[in-house]
This record gives structure tokens, C-alpha cells and sequence, in this order.
């Protein structure tokens, strides 16, 4: 199996593993799936955050309002008395005014951000450095986890309106938010390796080889967004160990300048009497 570091921009994603006879478009529309799916767990585990801390989410017609206007209009929260957190609640305002601060006790808060930092994990991006592929399985079991606590938590449920609960059923709109700017249809995506955009028909040995050890770079962008920013020679890592390598060897070099000439002459090495001390024994000799 090939292994591919995808990255979006200069910014690594994930590994993923792909047999070298596979095309392009299917290798392509996996990556797709898996890249947006990890964007689908981390808008959840942020709604989970705020789950923890301020409770479900407002209907649509009261979220953003002041107390005072949703009394004058009359408005209620109708879900508010049947999604309630197992252990009681206790009050913890949202100053943003899109969750009705009905906030779970600690233990519950516990099992919700618990989760969501083992749900983080399985599909983290240090996952490429440890050297662990992502796959959709993984995606997929993360989203379950999640899932679980919030039944654990809320075993009525969330209110259909709750972005969390709209994630969990596919049903979220992200039209109008940064989120959606993020997200990548798999027929709008392209691969790109070496400067070049793959493509969609061909193999991904017609481009690295029949080679199953072979690990390559490729970037995941949208159709007519050009061609992406090559790799830099150096990382930044290895940038910063060779500016400090160039700085010694600069010092050294000055220090060399300021010596004088005939300085060896202190070394032992030149010492013309340093021998005959040594067959008779005085060559460590401390006076004192």
C-alpha cells in the first residue's frame, strides 16, 4: 500500500493508504470524505464545548434576543423542559444568546469533554507524525463516541434545532459560515503531487510507481484554485537548525581571527620537554 501525507495548503491533514492500481477519482473521493469528516468532528466537538457549559441550543426565533424582548414577544423555549440533562441542571447564562444556560452537573460535563478530547485524538493531525493512517472507520467511530456521550447525558435527546443534533443526523446548514468555506465537495476536489494535478482517470501507480513503500505529499484543494504552493527545501525545523549550525561555526571563526599566531605554542602538543616528563612520570604533577 502507498502512503499519501495529505496536506491542504502547507498545512498536514492525514496519512491514508492506497493500494497503487486504485484510480485516481476513488482515491480522491475517500480522501474528500475522510477530510470533510474530520471537519465534521471538530464543529461537533466545539457545540459539545458549549454543551457542557451553557446547555442546549435556543430555538431559531429566540436565538440572539435579550430576556426583555423574548418576554415581550412572548416567545418559548418548548424543548427547554424536555431536553434535561440526566442529574439536574444548574443555571450558567450564555452571553451570546444561543443556548438556553441550562448548564449539566460536573460529572456529566466530565463525560462530555472527556469524549470530545478522545474524539479529538482519533482523528487528530499528530496522527500523521506518529505515523497512523486515518480512515473513514476512524471518522466514523469518533462520531459514535460522541454520539454516545450525548446520550449518556441527554437520554431525551437534543432539540432537533441543536447544530449538534443537526451534525449527527447530516442535516446541519452551513451556508453563510466560515465552516462551509472549509468543506470540500468530493466532485469540486483535485489531488496534486509534484506541481502537477492528478488525474482523475489515471492510476496512482502512473504517478509514483507500483513501489508499496512509497510515501509521497499530496495536496488536497478545489477545482480552479490553481496549482498549490510547492514544498519549501527545508522545513522549519531543519531552517532553524541550520541558522544556528551557520551561527557557531560564524563565532568560531571569529574567535580563530582574535588568537594570536603563535598561541599554539601554549598547547601541550608543542611542548618539546613534554615527553621526557612523561617516561619519568611528572606528566600530572600539581605543585601546590
Amino acid at each position: 500500500m502507498v502512503q499519501l501525507h495529505v496536506k491542504k495548503g502547507d498545512e498536514s491533514q492525514f496519512l491514508y493508504e492506497v493500494s497503487t492500481d486504485s484510480l485516481i477519482e476513488s482515491a480522491l473521493n475517500e480522501i474528500t470524505v475522510i477530510y470533510n469528516g474530520r471537519l465534521k468532528v471538530s464543529r461537533i466537538c466545539m457545540e459539545m464545548e458549549e454543551l457542557a457549559t451553557h446547555g442546549p441550543m435556543l430555538p431559531p426565533n429566540i436565538i440572539g434576543l435579550t430576556d426583555e424582548q423574548v418576554t415581550e414577544l412572548k416567545l418559548v423555549d418548548e424543548w427547554a423542559d424536555k431536553c434535561v440533562p440526566s442529574g439536574g441542571w444548574t443555571f450558567n447564562k450564555d452571553d451570546i444568546g444561543r443556548r438556553n444556560g441550562r448548564q449539566p452537573n460536573e460529572k456529566m460535563q466530565l463525560i462530555l469533554r472527556k469524549t470530545v478530547e478522545e474524539a479529538k485524538a482519533i482523528v487528530s493531525k499528530k496522527q500523521a507524525q506518529a505515523g497512523v493512517p486515518v480512515t473513514r472507520k476512524m471518522v466514523k467511530e469518533a462520531i459514535d463516541l460522541l454520539r454516545g456521550a450525548v446520550t449518556i447525558v441527554y437520554p431525551m435527546g437534543l432539540p432537533p434545532h441543536d447544530a449538534i443534533q443537526e451534525e449527527f443526523e447530516n442535516t446541519e446548514d452551513l451556508s453563510g459560515t466560515q465552516a462551509s468555506l472549509e468543506v470540500i465537495e468530493p466532485s469540486m476536489a483535485s489531488l496534486w503531487f509534484s506541481g502537477k494535478e492528478m488525474n482523475r482517470t489515471k492510476k496512482i501507480c502512473d504517478y509514483l510507481g507500483r513501489n508499496d513503500k512509497t510515501r509521497a505529499v499530496v495536496k488536497l484543494q478545489k477545482i480552479g484554485q490553481g496549482a498549490p504552493s510547492r514544498e519549501p527545501v527545508m522545513t522549519e525545523a531543519q531552517q532553524k537548525e541550520w541558522m544556528l549550525h551557520a551561527y557557531r561555526k560564524q563565532e568560531e571563526l571569529k574567535k580563530l581571527e582574535q588568537d594570536n599566531d603563535d598561541q599554539y605554542h601554549n598547547s601541550s602538543w608543542a611542548d618539546s620537554r613534554s615527553l621526557k616528563r612523561s617516561f619519568q612520570g611528572l606528566g600530572n604533577v600539581s605543585w601546590k
